[in-house]
């Protein structure tokens, strides 16, 4: 007779087995998108030296414990037995995604104006799991290094709306509205598609999109 209690699945060292990044994951996703508004939230309502001295302490703080967490095993286990359903497999032995998206966090609060920093957090909250979800359950059409059309369309779309409302809400380049938020949709798409060497997308992605938008800000001479 089979046991009723389905095993769960370990590895050498006796931590279980984690979902990757082929799995839909909702869990991680909801995470994510709770957190990086939260994030966003906070920085808007704080200021820019404020959000730099906070967003520099959470950063140092976590690569702290994440750094302990991948040296000590005991330490590993308690780390994934309360957050296992947020990470993935390949993180267990490695800095995770959330530090990753901190380091990403402070880079562009230190470099770029207060509303790119905030469509970049948008873009990041939204865009981002969406074109993971759009990519691992319809994405037939593969580009580059496991990105897809069908999730790359997903995160253009999701951009071009948070654009388009941000952009009126904010008063910003309303007389030529509907371009500016094709082009930044653009921007964000192209940011999710791109990826460099091992970073971590929750770097690259807001610091790329930061930098394609303060360009298209200039371009458009948009006040930041």
């Amino acid at each position: 007779m089979h046991s009723p209690i389905q095993s769960i699945s370990m590895d050498n060292d006796g931590l279980k087995k984690l979902k990757s990044k082929s799995d839909l994951h909702i869990t991680r996703k909801v995470w994510h998108f709770i957190g990086i508004i939260t994030i966003a939230v906070l920085f808007h309502n704080m200021t820019r030296q404020a959000a730099l001295v906070t967003s520099m302490t959470c950063m140092l703080g976590l690569l702290l414990l994440e750094t302990i967490r991948i040296r000590s095993l005991s330490f590993n286990k308690f780390v994934i037995s309360l957050f296992g359903p947020v990470m993935r497999e390949r993180e267990k032995y490695t800095y995770t995604g959330t530090s990753a998206l901190l380091v990403g966090t402070f880079i562009i609060i230190f470099l770029f104006p207060p509303k790119i920093v905030t469509l970049s957090l948008l873009f990041l909250a939204m865009a981002d799991p969406l074109a993971s979800y759009f990519g691992v359950k319809y994405g037939k059409d593969q580009l580059v290094q496991g990105k897809s059309l069908q999730g790359s369309i997903a995160a253009f779309f999701t951009c071009f709306f948070i654009s388009l409302i941000f952009y009126l809400a904010e008063g910003l380049m309303t007389d030529r509205i509907l371009i500016v938020s094709l082009l930044t949709g653009l921007c964000g798409a192209f940011a999710e598609l791109v990826s460099i060497g091992k970073l971590d997308d929750n770097l690259t992605f807001p610091v790329i999109n930061s930098c394609l938008v303060w360009a298209l800000f200039t371009v458009f001479g948009a006040s930041v």
